[in-house]
């Protein structure tokens, strides 16, 4: 086992990279792994933050190495996912066109099966500059179980019939489709600082909560500011994140550890991460 960064209260943090931690872990022991893996848009471009223009550039680690190293790079990653995960353990996938095809046809080549791919609606998307195209405004999910024969975990009541006011779409006790509406993250979910793909505490939730249960192991191998492992660690969950950057990690401690403080001192805080406000048992 690679050297653990960071772990307290069953959150575990590895800086190195994810093909040397997956490689250490044992065989079939993951329930669910969500994975933001590198888009490769660092390539001189602009975007729109806040109503200023900012560079898209994020880093060396979101460079494209060319078509066929960033799918090579893609088949790695998920083959070393598909050796942890448990045979009725789950992967979640997120991108944008420039990588999610990639992914896809890396998951099928691995011999995962795919259950939905999800379209996630981001209402507060930023313009698009050049205005010679459409703004893009959503980004894709794919839901893929190791085995075909497998029985994944589908938490389906709570997502049909649980409480989910910030989607806009989700209509009171009806079936949950597979467009979801939820904004980008809040200044609160960034008080420590941000990650330039940092993705929403909503997302997560609805992710974790639909395909795990309580005191399952779920792993984040591009894992960020670890929006997957607060939430995991929220709902009872236990969670391994891996990241080559000490920042990144740095500012996952710094999140995890006010979360330990206000679950303590917030009585406001604990009723709404038991999850009473989402369904009634």
């Amino acid at each position: 086992m690679k050297k653990v960064y960071y772990k307290k209260r069953n959150f575990s943090l590895y800086q190195n990279d994810c093909l040397e931690v997956l490689s250490s872990l044992p065989e079939n022991s993951i329930d669910m792994i969500f994975a933001d893996p590198p888009y490769n848009l660092s390539n001189g471009g602009f975007s729109v933050q806040s109503g200023k223009r900012v560079s898209v550039d994020k880093g060396n680690w979101d460079k494209s190495s060319g078509l066929k190293e960033d799918f090579n790079f893609h088949l790695s990653w998920i083959e070393a996912c598909r050796r942890v995960l448990k045979p009725n353990g789950t992967i979640w996938i997120s991108g944008t066109y420039h990588s999610i095809y990639q992914c896809g046809f890396a998951l099928q080549v691995n011999k995962f099966h795919i259950l939905n791919d999800v379209s996630w609606f981001k209402p507060n998307a930023s313009p698009n500059l050049s205005c010679r195209f459409f703004t893009a405004s959503h980004e894709t999910l794919v839901w893929a179980r190791k085995d075909k024969k497998g029985k994944h975990t589908f938490n389906y009541d709570l997502m049909k019939n649980g409480d989910w006011p910030e989607d806009q779409i989700k209509k009171p006790n009806l079936q949950m489709r597979s467009v979801w509406s939820m904004a980008t993250p809040k200044p609160i979910e960034k008080k420590f600082g941000k990650h330039p793909t940092q993705k929403p505490e909503n997302l997560l939730k609805r992710i974790v909560l639909s395909s795990t249960n309580k005191g399952d192991v779920v792993l984040d191998p591009f894992t960020g500011s670890s929006t997957t492992g607060i939430i995991a660690n929220l709902y009872g969950r236990k969670f391994i994140g891996i990241d080559k950057e000490k920042e990144f990690l740095d500012l996952s401690i710094k999140r995890f550890e006010d979360l330990q403080k206000n679950k303590k001192t917030s009585k406001v805080f604990s009723s709404f991460y038991t999850g009473k406000n989402l369904v009634k048992n």
